[in-house]
């Protein structure tokens, strides 16, 4: 936030990476949120970065300008802070160092390849979202035979248990005896997407890597490390470049 803008206390405390903006909701209606040292009781409430907000009795730390980290997954993780069935997690995998960050979506245990990490709650669900239409890429292996039937149906989408997934690009790389190769692309990223359609077809998935989310690439990241993408290439996706400019420019114009 700048020039005094304000904007809605859930939407804050949800770029703090702290909870979504209805679990921030929730803090506030269970008397867990101060503003200004007084307890608040109703979300209705907008606040500058002028005013001091605390969260269960921890100061909400000044907005920081947003960063994205590419990480490269490798199977046997779940993308979790904490799991209740005691599997690794990825945030335990993370080298020291790091900020809080959270997971752009996810990748299932068995799962390898790109996973986005971001300090912003709010870039987060903006590249999340169906609205913007991020593409997410996967090289897949599946036992059984890929055929030109079932390309043509998944390009349509398919309705799986009374789910509707949306359309899958599909293109076969390799036939290797029982085994196929393929690039497959998806818009949704529902939960175990590509899994739960190509079963659909009796096709066994037995490797999973995603290869770029919307304009990131995987590239040659090897597997379990982590490089921050240049703050410029963020603010240009996520459309801060432009915002920055105006900015820059609205305070020439007053100075």
């Amino acid at each position: 936030m700048s020039d005094n803008k304000k904007e809605r206390i859930a939407k804050v405390i949800a770029r703090a990476g702290i909870a979504s903006r209805r679990d921030a909701e929730k803090l506030i209606l269970d008397g867990k949120v101060k503003v200004n040292g007084v307890l608040i009781t109703s979300p209705a409430l907008n606040v500058s970065e002028e005013d001091k907000i605390e969260v269960a009795g921890k100061a909400l730390a000044p907005k920081e300008e947003v960063r994205i980290w590419r990480y490269n997954k490798r199977a046997g993780l779940i993308t979790s802070h904490k799991d209740p069935e005691g599997r690794p997690t990825v945030f335990e995998a993370l080298p020291a160092g790091l900020p809080r960050v959270i997971s752009v979506g996810r990748l299932d245990f068995n799962s390898e390849g790109l996973l986005l990490l971001t300090n912003d709650g709010e870039a987060a669900r903006f590249m999340e979202s169906p609205a913007t239409a991020w593409k997410r890429r996967y090289r897949v292996r599946v036992h059984g035979m890929v055929t030109d039937d079932i390309i043509a149906r998944l390009a349509k989408g398919v309705t799986i248990d009374g789910v509707r997934y949306g359309a899958a690009e599909v293109v076969l790389d390799k036939q290797q005896r029982t085994n196929s190769w393929l690039t497959v692309t998806i818009q949704e990223g529902k939960n175990r997407e590509i899994r739960k359609m190509m079963d659909f077809f009796g096709l066994k998935v037995t490797r999973l890597i995603r290869v770029s989310y919307g304009p990131f690439q995987l590239g040659n990241l090897p597997v379990g490390e982590i490089k921050e993408v240049p703050g410029k290439i963020v603010r240009e996706q996520l459309g801060l470049e432009k915002n920055k400019k105006a900015k820059n420019e609205n305070y020439r114009r007053k100075s």
